[in-house]
């Protein structure tokens, strides 16, 4: 549950940006709080408590009104027509390569057609999933993110650092068809049991008591669905068998010519011979095409 606080006590004003799930974090806000304001670390602990509770409150009160689905608005009859010749041509996914190519990604051919068709499985009832392997500095975040950026914004959502409950406290639908980018799966380990639960089940389920406005004890279920699609990098050698058995393992290219690929393109990026604007402009395109699947199978 990440937040933005203006702490104010007399003419004293505090900032300050933090996670209230994180215990670390909300042990330092509460040290800075008291030095600052001459208090006691007990009242401003049980101050922020009170403020965390508010919020859960809040938000059990939002997941009771239910989450709204989006609907995407029907493209054009003359962009369901491109899209539709696009896809009916020969050598579909050979075109898709190549196009993925020119939106900047440089080398892993294999790797990267093989995350987009990932990616894209989304929109299906039992989606696929990936994780990229590498040493450090091979590009795995560098391909997961090139290849996200040619996913709708509104299908996909992007994740740092989560808690361990965080995944149970989104909207009922709110996960449904997306795709989750996971930039570093050594440091999510608290979040991978609810994701296998999504990945495997497609829903996740959790009860918790809380007090009510009169100070009853009452128990809500939480209810998450799915499917989704996962997506995440490591740099382990090997991945634990839970996770393994439920996604694609992509090994990136380490090779000296993969090297001197991507040392050309960067030559050429710094002097002027890559058409960045046109690599902006496929992404943006892409996004259409991609969401367009979906609505032109309905």
């Amino acid at each position: 549950m990440r937040v933005t606080l203006k702490i104010e006590y007399k003419e004293l004003v505090i900032r300050y940006n933090l996670d209230l799930y994180n215990d670390a974090a909300m042990d330092r806000l509460v040290k800075r709080c008291a030095e600052r304001f001459t208090l006691g670390t007990a009242y401003v602990s049980d101050l922020l408590t009170a403020l965390v509770n508010d919020l859960e409150q809040y938000r059990l009160n939002e997941l009771k009104k239910g989450t709204q689905v989006q609907v995407r608005a029907p493209q054009n009859a003359e962009r369901i027509k491109q899209i539709t010749t696009f896809l009916k041509a020969p050598k579909l996914l050979a075109r898709t390569n190549e196009l993925i190519g020119q939106s900047g990604v440089v080398g892993e051919g294999i790797n990267r057609l093989l995350m987009y068709l990932v990616f894209t499985s989304r929109k299906r009832e039992q989606p696929l999933h990936v994780i990229s392997l590498g040493c450090s500095g091979t590009g795995k975040s560098h391909l997961q993110e090139k290849i996200g950026e040619l996913i709708p914004e509104e299908d996909k959502i992007e994740i740092t650092t989560l808690s361990e409950n965080a995944f149970y406290y989104f909207g009922q639908q709110e996960l449904k068809h997306k795709l989750i980018l996971i930039e570093d799966l050594d440091g999510a380990q608290e979040v991978l049991y609810p994701l296998r639960e999504l990945q495997s089940k497609r829903v996740i389920t959790k009860s918790i008591a809380y007090k009510n406005t009169a100070g009853q004890t009452q128990t809500i279920h939480l209810r998450v669905e799915g499917p989704v699609s996962v997506a995440g990098c490591t740099t382990k050698e090997s991945v634990y068998e839970d996770n393994a058995n439920r996604n694609f393992l992509l090994y990136l290219e380490e090779s000296k010519e993969q090297d001197q690929r991507i040392m050309e393109y960067q030559r050429k990026k710094s002097a002027g011979r890559i058409n960045v604007h046109l690599e902006c402009i496929w992404q943006d395109q892409q996004h259409h095409k991609d969401g367009n699947q979906h609505y032109l199978r309905l």
